[in-house]
This record gives C-alpha cells, structure tokens and sequence, in this order.
C-alpha cells in the first residue's frame, strides 16, 4: 500500500474502545490517560468445557470460576480465581460493531520470522501480547505488561475484539487451587496529535515494560555461527578473535568474541553443557585467550538439553517430543538448581556473557510461526508439567528469572524465548529468526523486517538483536556492507560472522568504522517506509534519513 492511501484509510476503529479517564496519580505524560473499556462478555474453558461466566462491568463468575477486573493506575489487572478446576484459558470479549477497517501491525510470541508489518485486517487473526492499529490520523495499542502470568493474545473476529489468557499447564488446564492469580495487566494507548505511529509505538513499549535491564555500554562484536555452522573449534575461534580485534584498536568499550554452538560435549543420548568436547577441552582457558586478543569472552549454551543418563522422571513428558532427544522439566526445583550450576560454571569460567538458545522450542517443540498458525500456544498431545499448580507462563518466567539471578553480573543474550517473559530481566534479546551466512534473501526477510519491527523495543525491553551479519564468500558483500551499516547506525547490537577467507581490505575498513559507530550510544533507528513493505529500505539513522538497496 503507497503511503498516499494509507494515510486516507478510514473506518471503523478499535480506538473507541478506549475510554479517557484520566488517572489522578499519573504525573508522567509517557503514559496517555486512557484505558480500554470493561469487556462485553467473558467465557473460559474449565474441564475441558466452554462455559460463559455471569456478570458485568469489573465482576464475572460461573460455580467455582471468578474473573475480576480492577483498575489500577495505568492498566487493567486481571485477577483469577478457580479452586477445584482445571482452567484452561479465560477469554475477555468487546464487542466493536464491525471489523476494523484500520491498518494493523502484529507481533510474535518469540522471536519474529520475516512476516511482522503494517496490513489490512484478517479475519480470525491472532496478535500474541500486544497490536498497533493506525486509522486515519491516529495510531492505537492494545497490550499487556511483560512479566505476565498467561500467554496473552488478542483474536478478532465477527465483530468482535477478544483478549485470550492461556492459564494452561502443558496443553492441560492449570490447578490454581485456592490461590489468586494475577493473571495479566492490560494497557492500551492513543497517540497524541501528529504522532508517528512509531513513536506512538515506542511509548507503548514503555507501557509495557516499565523497567528494561540494559547492558551499561553498547553491545556488539563477533559470533562463528555464520561461517562455521557448528564445525569450530578453539583454533578457529582464536583464527576468528585475532583476525577482527584490531579492527576495533582504540575503543574504549570492547567488542565480544562469541563462541557459538559446537563447543561442548554431545551425542545421540543428550549433551553436557558443562563440559568442552576434544576441539575445545579447556573453556576457561579459551575466555583468557579471548581476553588476551583484545576481545570479551561469550559463550552459546542450550540449558534444557538432557545430559546423557539423565533419570525420566526429571524431563518433559514423551508426548511432548518430536524426536529422541529429551529435555528437562523447567518447572521442577532439581532442574532449577541444575540451571544455576551451568550459570555459575560459566561464571567460574570467565565468561561475560551468555547467549542461551532454544528454550521455546524445547519445552513446546514448536516455533513462533507455527503456533501462531496453529492458533493456540503451546501445541501438542495431552502433557503437563510435573508442577500443575502454575500456568506455562509463570514456570517458564521463573525459569528465565533462576538463569538472571545465576548469570550474576554475566550479560545475557536471550535467544528463542518468549519475548514479553524475558523482557526487563535480560540485557540483550535476539529479535528475530536466524540470518544467513549463504544467502542474502534470507538476511533480507529475516534480519531487514525484524530490525524494522521489533528493533522498535531497543533499549525499552532490551537491547534488540536483530542477528548477525553472515560475512562469508557466499553472500554478495554490496548486500552485506549494507546490513553491516544499517545494524551499527541503528543503535542495536551489531555482531558479524567473517569468514577470514571473506575478509580483505574494503572489509576490514567497512568493519573498522561500524565497529566505532557501534560501540556508542546512538538513536534507534526509524524505519521511514515501514507501512508499505515488510523490509524498509529508507531509514532514519542518527538524525540522517539513509536509503539501502536490499535487491
């Protein structure tokens, strides 16, 4: 859609949903005065059934199931109570007359995979934790706060606007017992008057996470995955950290040499995550050579993956996987204590900071894009956890808030996790799906579309890592030097993966003056064509308007 017509687009709009009553403690005019309206109606799926709770307004129940909704400051909490049931889910409905005729924008549960933009309502469409709607002159948002208690996502459909709590336990209902749960807080915002809708969006984010945990200076350096794909050792990554290090003499804020998969010990039964295999065999020592080449030492880790040997009884049900390969229970205190001590190994070793990977996946098998298009998070035969007690959401926060509090001082990339559960606990958060070191289209659907819409949460949720750059012989290096740019002028962590036989003298220049543009503290970057296509190609970079060339 050309800008001409988007800025025409009239209608229907979800926006009257939003109620202006300004709160009398809200002195900080980041957070608008308004809030969303008391729902409609409220349903929920209790023992397996789907049932319509009585009541109206702030108040709603059916036998031992009792939904309250109270008003706080800035947001809408949502507050349970479900003694001798299993509940399943809780769906608050508003009734909005008509379909929007607006302009939406979507986000994922995890990371994004190349399908995150501005476009025209679909029926039955799913928006996990929050969604933007630009109507007109106005631009809206519908979300909850991060750090919350259930899956949260917004469905519309058949005029109607519904806000979804996922209380399940695997794919069962959760057992509350006689406890409340807080099940989420609901914010929503209305741009002020000529307002971008990024901006508008941005102070929404801040809504969201009131309180990010952020790295002290900029974030950026090397990662091997790109051009080693596993097959690394301690030579190669030395190779890697030597080849790269002088490029960023005379900074004063040092780059990261990132040792990625492949380093420790692994097999058809499970891997150890605490222990080096014969390419590394010394990991500490490996930190210390890092550190002596003029670089900081990071390590990739994979923490639910089982140890060979590993007892049942301390992983996931067998239903639950896809493969052979198990992984353990993050919602039992053995699995918790065993977290910490790979934590506290890496601490021991010297690391500065931890990219840990994989734990969507390995608790649910199933990534972002397919639960969206499944409908329902988490998918899968009829499983639970070993505790019951708790929604999926509350044991997997926990579990990240037990690897923050023995990560110490260590920074922490997070990478496959659920975005609004890791964010204001981790420094840094990996936005989007994987990067290539082998083909530019991938970088381009992948790297491009996520920067544009999600790198929106950079230094509000996290420090936003929209991958690396794959500098290999594989990839046109025209393409790569611009996402080289666009990464170290957008004020977002900037990692590159060179591949030595890639990197010559126009490289190693490109890569000297990124380094010094990324190791300060800039701007986000302002994606300037953002509502006509899924990968922007004109940029607000630092007060500058920049245009790349990604075909």
């Amino acid at each position: 859609m050309r800008r001409r017509q988007f800025l025409h687009t009239t209608g229907v709009s979800l926006a009257a949903l939003l109620l202006h009553k300004p709160f009398a403690a809200l002195a900080n005019d980041d957070f608008a005065p308004a809030t969303i309206a008391y729902p409609d109606a409220v349903s929920a799926i209790v023992n397996g059934e789907t049932i319509q709770l009585q009541g109206a307004g702030k108040n709603w129940s059916h036998n031992n199931l009792a939904v309250s909704l109270v008003n706080k400051k800035s947001a809408l909490s949502v507050e349970i109570q479900s003694p001798g049931v299993a509940l399943s889910e809780v769906r608050l409905h508003w009734n909005t007359g008509a379909k929007s005729s607006a302009l939406l924008l979507n986000d994922h549960w995890e990371r994004t995979y190349g399908d995150v933009g501005w476009h025209k309502p679909k029926e039955g469409e799913l928006f996990p934790w929050y969604f933007m709607e630009h109507n007109g002159g106005t631009t809206s948002g519908f979300g909850v706060k991060t750090g919350t208690n259930t899956f949260c996502s917004w469905f519309l459909s058949d005029g109607k606007m519904s806000l979804v709590l996922d209380t399940r336990n695997g794919t069962n209902g959760v057992n509350l017992g006689e406890r409340s749960l807080r099940a989420t807080e609901i914010v929503t915002i209305k741009g002020k008057d000529g307002e971008t809708p990024f901006a508008t969006t941005r102070r929404f984010a801040k809504m969201m996470c009131e309180k990010a945990r952020l790295p002290k200076q900029p974030v950026y350096g090397i990662n091997d995955w790109y051009f080693s794909y596993g097959k690394n050792s301690a030579d190669l990554i030395m190779q890697h950290t030597e080849l790269i290090a002088p490029m960023a003499a005379g900074l004063n804020n040092r780059p990261f040499s990132v040792v990625d998969d492949g380093w420790f010990v692994t097999g058809k039964e499970g891997s150890n995550v605490m222990k080096a295999n014969e390419r590394f065999i010394d990991m500490q020592k490996l930190a210390g050579r890092i550190k002596g080449a003029g670089m900081r030492p990071g390590l990739w880790t994979r923490p639910l993956t089982k140890e060979p040997g590993a007892e049942e009884r301390l992983l996931l049900p067998a239903t639950n996987r896809t493969g052979k390969r198990g992984v353990y229970d993050p919602s039992t205190a053995e699995n918790l204590e065993r977290t910490k001590a790979i934590f506290k190994t890496y601490q021991e070793w010297n690391y500065e900071m931890i990219k840990f990977d994989y734990t969507s996946w390995d608790i649910f098998q199933r990534w972002g894009f397919q639960m969206i298009k499944e409908g329902r998070m988490p998918i899968g035969a009829n499983w639970s956890m070993a505790d019951t007690s708790r929604t999926n959401a509350e044991i997997i926060l926990h579990f990240y808030k037990t690897i923050r509090e023995a990560a110490g001082n260590m920074y922490i990339i997070a990478c496959n996790t659920f975005s609004h559960l890791c964010a204001g606990l981790f420094e840094l958060n990996r936005i989007g799906d994987d990067t290539s070191g082998e083909e530019w289209a991938r970088t381009k659907k992948m790297g491009v579309n996520t920067l544009a819409f999600r790198g929106l949460t950079h230094d509000i949720f996290y420090a936003a890592d929209g991958d690396c750059v794959g500098l290999t012989t594989k990839v046109d290096w025209t393409k790569n030097k611009q996402w080289m740019e666009l990464l170290a002028k957008s004020g977002t962590p900037l990692f590159i993966s060179a591949q030595p036989e890639a990197v010559g003298s126009a490289q190693k220049q490109t890569i000297k003056e990124c380094f010094a543009l990324a190791s300060q503290q800039l701007p986000v970057g302002e994606p300037l064509d953002w509502m006509e296509t899924l990968t922007p190609s004109k940029w607000k970079l630092n007060g500058r308007v920049e245009e790349f060339n990604w075909d």
